[in-house]
C-alpha cells in the first residue's frame, strides 16, 4: 500500500517536472518580454515627460498646473504600462480595466463640482485671459484686482480690501471684463446740464476742464459727447483715456473740478424733477 502511493507521488513528480520543463521556454520568454517591455515603457514615459515639459516650458504655462499635469500624465501612462506587462505575462486584463473603469466613473460623479473647478482653472491658466494683479470684473457680478489663481479657484481682492473666493468652473463660464490688460483705461461718466445751458459753450468748458488734468491723454485725444436728452438733463458724456494706475485719481479730480467749471459759468446740473401744471377750467 505504502510502495502504491510512493509510486504515485512519484509518477505526479515526474509529470509536473515535465510540465515545468515543456512550459519553462515559454514561461521564461514571457517574463523576458515582461522585463524589457517595463523597462523600454519606463524609458519612454519619461521621454515623454520630458516632452510635454518642454512644450509647456516654451508656451509659459503656469508652473502649478505644469506640475499637476504632467503628474497626471505620468500616472496614466504609468497605469497602461502595468496592464501590457501583466498582459505579457498571460493574466486576464478585463477584469482590470473593468475596475478602472468603475472607478473613474464613480469619483467622476462624486467630484463632478470639483472636475468642473478644475476644468476651468486648467483653461484659465492656459489661456490667461487675466493674471495676478489685474482688475477684473465678471457676468456674476463680481469685481476686484486677482491676488492668487489656484488649479481649483480664484482669489480677488476688492476696492474695499474684502477677499473674494471664486470657483473656476463659475469663473471661466462667465463674461470676463479685464480692465489692466490694455495697459491704459478710458474713463466714461456722464454729466446732466439742464435744458436752459448753452451745449456748445458747456462742452468747451469741461474740454478745457480735461486739458489742465495732470493725468489725462491727449492721445487717443479725450471727448465730450452729448449722449441722449434725459428726463431732467441733457446728458454730456466725459471721454478720457489714462494709465491703469492713475485711473481712479483722474476721474475723481474731473468730476470735482467740472462740477466747479460749470457752477462758475452758471450752468446748472439739475437734479431728477417734475413740473406739475395744474388747469383751472
Amino acid at each position: 500500500m505504502q510502495n502504491e502511493q510512493l509510486n504515485t507521488l512519484e509518477s505526479k513528480a515526474e509529470k509536473f517536472i515535465d510540465s515545468a520543463i515543456s512550459y519553462a521556454p515559454s514561461i521564461i520568454s514571457a517574463m523576458i518580454s515582461a522585463v524589457l517591455i517595463l523597462f523600454l515603457g519606463l524609458w519612454l514615459i519619461n521621454m515623454i515627460r520630458k516632452l510635454i515639459d518642454k512644450i509647456f516650458m516654451k508656451r509659459n504655462v503656469d508652473p502649478s498646473i505644469r506640475v499637476f499635469l504632467g503628474s497626471i500624465v505620468n500616472w496614466i501612462l504609468k497605469i497602461l504600462l502595468f496592464i501590457v506587462v501583466v498582459s505579457q505575462l498571460g493574466v486576464q486584463t478585463s477584469t482590470f480595466i473593468a475596475v478602472i473603469g468603475a472607478a473613474g466613473l464613480a469619483i467622476g460623479l462624486s467630484l463632478q463640482g470639483s472636475l468642473s473647478n478644475f476644468a476651468g482653472g486648467v483653461l484659465i491658466l492656459l489661456f490667461k485671459p487675466f493674471k495676478v494683479g489685474d482688475y477684473i470684473s465678471s457676468s456674476t457680478g463680481v469685481s476686484g484686482t486677482v491676488k492668487v489663481i489656484d488649479i481649483f479657484n480664484t482669489r480677488l481682492i476688492t476696492p474695499q480690501n474684502q477677499l473674494i473666493v471664486i470657483p473656476n468652473g463659475e469663473l471661466s463660464n462667465s463674461n470676463i471684463t479685464n480692465y489692466t490688460e490694455l495697459q491704459t483705461r478710458r474713463t466714461w461718466f456722464d454729466i446732466g446740464i439742464s435744458y436752459d445751458a448753452d451745449l456748445l459753450k458747456a462742452k468747451r468748458i469741461l474740454l478745457e476742464v480735461i486739458r489742465k488734468n495732470e493725468f489725462a491723454y491727449s492721445d487717443p485725444a479725450p471727448d465730450v459727447v452729448v449722449t441722449n436728452l434725459g428726463d431732467s438733463s441733457v446728458n454730456l458724456s466725459i471721454r478720457v483715456t489714462t494709465s491703469n494706475d492713475n485711473f481712479w485719481n483722474m476721474q475723481e479730480q474731473l468730476i470735482i473740478d467740472c462740477k466747479g467749471a460749470l457752477d462758475r459759468e452758471g450752468i446748472e446740473i439739475p437734479y431728477p424733477q417734475q413740473d406739475v401744471h395744474l388747469r383751472k377750467q
